[in-house]
């Protein structure tokens, strides 16, 4: 089995345009995730797919890059196509994409080696990892996708809201009371998983929630989860690049 890394990155970012480019301690977000993701030792290759010039002549000066449509809603269409151009070759549909962060330069290689990892097991298709909630701030945070897994740790429901609600319980008592798992938007897909996510129409529970992994789940697709302890930042907003620590060069 073969893994090969896409990072999507787009440059009209509504809350922070050209976001890729930002510079974090003397290097470029992109080149930052880049090279991060270049030291996880499961994956063949990694490619940035932007839609860009700027960010392609850019990564070109120091690593792979293919340019893809303007028009793709999310990260797991600009992967498709990626796919489906030069770097698709030399793949089959049951080797692996794993569609990382643009905005995450702080990605650890680890957390892309423990995703990849699940693909071991040849039933599963789709995986994502989830980290344990710790606070009451981010369980009832509408910015913080909640995850709820079955006992075979496959996704039932991804939510904005805290699920399961606690009926009867006062909000400030939830949080001792139950377990929330955070997702964290780190995918693995077999190939041939992710081009049959293409030609699935858009669903009710993605468009409530704004959150495309509903569609496959309502279209009876599973996506398999890893439980982390790594934390990870990601960068929204120039604000958030306050938020970062001090980085080598």
């Amino acid at each position: 089995m073969k893994c090969i890394g896409i990072i999507p990155a787009r440059y009209g970012s509504t809350r922070f345009p050209g976001k890729p480019l930002a510079d974090i301690s003397g290097k470029t977000m992109i080149r930052r995730v880049y090279e991060q993701a270049c030291k996880c030792r499961a994956l063949s290759e990694v490619v940035v797919a932007t839609d860009h010039p700027l960010i392609y002549d850019h990564v070109q000066s120091f690593g792979k890059v293919v340019m893809t449509s303007t028009s793709h809603q999310s990260g797991t269409d600009r992967c498709r196509e990626a796919l489906e151009g030069t770097f698709g070759n030399g793949y089959s549909g049951e080797d692996v994409v794993v569609n990382i962060q643009g905005d995450e330069p702080l990605i650890h290689p680890r957390q892309i080696e423990l995703l990849t990892g699940a693909f071991t097991d040849p039933g599963v298709r789709i995986a994502s990892l989830m980290k344990k909630i710790d606070s009451a701030g981010e369980l009832f945070d509408e910015n913080v996708v909640k995850v709820v897994v079955n006992a075979h740790s496959n996704a039932i429901y991804f939510s904005r809201l805290p699920v399961p609600f606690y009926r009867g319980l006062a909000r400030e008592q939830w949080l001792a009371s139950g377990t929330w798992y955070r997702h964290i938007g780190l995918y693995g897909y077999r190939i041939n998983a992710l081009h049959a996510t293409g030609r699935l129409p858009a669903s009710r529970l993605e468009q409530a929630e704004s959150l495309e992994q509903l569609r496959w789940i309502e279209h009876g697709m599973q996506i398999h989860m890893i439980e982390t302890n790594i934390e990870s930042l990601s960068v929204d907003t120039p604000d958030d690049l306050k938020k970062l620590p001090e980085l080598p060069d």
